[in-house]
């Protein structure tokens, strides 16, 4: 029942921007399967009412289908595409924005025997689960509100609070929490996430991120492993041939100029990597952005 009207509420309300009159709700709609594209994550809770969904994050993939949730508690680098989408039955996605200082906020509000005790180290910051009906019902009603204006402003943040509070004690709870505590393994991971892609540009010793962590540095490289599936220098790699695709889709007729504002000195190897990222040389596969039309959302598109 709650699937049904999901659709329908998702196929009623789907934008070509994908936006909503809710802020930090997203809604997707996508009618064809396309080859899978890179984009950044986000830190967002993504539910699928139609359709699936594989996502890649350096070596490790994640599969999500109708009824399921994804949850990223870290803006990543990812590679993705809906593997069942058509004219006919196109894949229909839910996005929420997740926000730190609103996990907090509730859990600081919560008391300590409300919410399950998690671990110290950092895990992975993508995780997949199903998604169960007390969660799948609030975002049915959070969805309603697009019907609702008079009610939304203030109905929407109430159910908002209570799908976290659903993420928070549920099945990848520990992630989400770890998203709303200052100390925790994960937000200091988050950091240096946030630094690199800041920095991506320039050479880094990992002696000198791990230091940003507050870290030893073997415990910052599992950590940062652990939660990006990537070393702290494939995640650069990652970032910069990301920004070099972006910026070859405007500046297509230099290549090599490109590659050095992304980092690289040697115009051969900034090639020969991006075309093992992309399939392509960055020419060819520039004349290719050309001519596609490109999803505007991370983990949902």
């Amino acid at each position: 029942m709650h699937l049904e009207e999901f659709r329908a509420l998702l196929a009623r309300h789907a934008r070509p921007d994908w936006t909503t009159p809710i802020d930090g709700v997203l809604i997707s709609r996508v009618d064809r399967s396309d080859p899978p594209a890179p984009s950044m994550s986000g830190t967002v809770l993504a539910v699928i009412a139609q359709g699936a969904k594989r996502l890649a994050l350096g070596d490790k993939v994640f599969e999500y289908h109708a009824g399921q949730y994804l949850v990223a508690s870290v803006d990543l680098p990812v590679t993705g595409s809906f593997t069942d989408a058509s004219r006919e039955r196109p894949a229909l996605g839910f996005g929420l924005t997740l926000e730190p200082s609103a996990v907090a906020e509730l859990l600081l509000q919560a008391g300590p025997e409300d919410t399950p005790r998690g671990g110290g180290a950092a895990s992975t910051g993508i995780a997949v689960s199903d998604a169960p009906g007390p969660l799948l019902d609030a975002v049915v009603r959070l969805l309603r509100l697009l019907d609702e204006p008079r009610d939304r402003a203030v109905l929407a943040p109430l159910i908002k609070r209570e799908i976290l509070w659903r993420l928070i004690t549920g099945e990848q709870g520990g992630i989400v929490r770890q998203l709303g505590l200052a100390d925790s393994s994960l937000s200091h991971i988050a950091r240096t996430v946030r630094w690199i892609r800041e920095h991506y540009a320039q050479p880094f010793r990992v002696e000198d991120v791990a230091r940003l962590a507050g870290m030893s540095v073997s415990a910052f490289y599992r950590n940062f492993q652990a939660v990006t599936a990537m070393s702290p220098i494939q995640f650069q790699k990652q970032i910069r041939l990301q920004e070099a695709r972006l910026l070859l889709a405007t500046h297509p007729g230099d290549v090599t100029g490109v590659g050095q504002r992304v980092g690289y000195d040697n115009p051969s190897q900034f090639s020969r990597e991006y075309r093992r990222q992309f399939g392509a040389p960055p020419s060819r596969d520039a004349a290719r952005l050309r001519d596609t039309a490109r999803s505007p959302a991370g983990v949902l598109a």
